[in-house]
């Protein structure tokens, strides 16, 4: 039998020509099934969505997006199946006209740096400054209130304290050690016709004293030491309470009370615009 290149002994070589030119979709299908995967299989191992698998598979790479992406999944895609992604990715750049530029990657990473920040306001930067616009906001009303307050306080109950010879609500404060208030032509003077002016000095010791005024609010409940001196003016009626009445000098609109007080005495007085005179 003569040995000769006969048509039928050259068919088994066009076999394994055709064999070896697969299509790169054919050769990754016949991978996966002979790696006993199915297509969720290498979906869920590749994270490639299983249309783009199967489109792949099917040598359609419209799906992937471009060549880049199209490689990409490729050579994922052949590693997942345990095949060389070398000859297939060669054989994609020889059907579709060479392997892509590639893709400068600063300004790709540039660009999705740089886009986070413009989606939406600084949100720290506006905390801070309503942080420090509140503070300020409270510290100036502290502030303020602190400035009423004192001012509130300078006449607070029409109560006003003094000491010395003083008479009058407005008298200066003098040394505790004059123990003898006396008042004088002009503090009489000064006392308001239409209001009732109650001094109520401790010449001869000291006495807890109460004073309020008609509406009964309470415009002094404390202890004077001898040589103190409070005044209280009311539009109409001023009520006391004397601890200790005989240690006590009282003057009544601008005049003083002559009463033989005993020492340790209690005594319970109102005087009106129209006094002097115990009530």
């Amino acid at each position: 039998m003569s040995i000769g290149n006969f048509p039928e002994d050259e068919r088994p070589f066009e076999d394994v020509s055709e064999e070896a030119h697969l299509s790169i979709g054919r050769a990754l299908r016949q991978a996966r099934i002979a790696a006993g995967l199915t297509v969720d299989d290498v979906s869920t191992a590749t994270r490639v969505r299983i249309a783009i698998v199967h489109a792949i598979e099917a040598d359609n790479f419209a799906p992937c997006g471009g060549d880049v992406y199209a490689r990409g999944h490729i050579r994922t895609l052949a590693k997942a199946v345990r095949l060389d992604p070398g000859p297939l990715l060669a054989q994609y750049d020889a059907d579709h006209g060479g392997r892509p530029a590639p893709t400068p990657a600063a300004p790709m990473f540039e660009a999705e740096r740089i886009r986070p920040e413009r989606r939406g306001p600084n949100w720290t930067a506006a905390m801070v400054a309503a942080i420090v616009a509140v503070i300020g906001f409270v510290g100036f009303t502290m502030f303020k209130g602190e400035a009423d307050g004192g001012a509130k306080d300078q006449v607070a109950g029409g109560a006003t304290p003094s000491t010395g010879k003083s008479s009058s609500p407005s008298a200066a404060t003098s040394r505790p050690a004059d123990p003898e208030p006396d008042p004088t032509e002009s503090a009489i003077a000064a006392a308001p016709q239409d209001k009732v002016t109650v001094q109520v000095s401790a010449t001869d010791g000291r006495s807890w004293i109460s004073a309020k005024d008609h509406n009964g609010r309470l415009l002094f409940d404390g202890l004077l030491k001898q040589g103190d001196s409070k005044t209280f003016q009311d539009s109409s009626k001023i009520n006391l309470v004397l601890g200790d009445a005989g240690a006590i000098q009282l003057y009544v609109n601008g005049k003083k009370i002559d009463e033989d007080w005993q020492p340790g005495a209690v005594e319970r007085l109102t005087y009106t615009k129209g006094d002097p005179q115990a009530g």
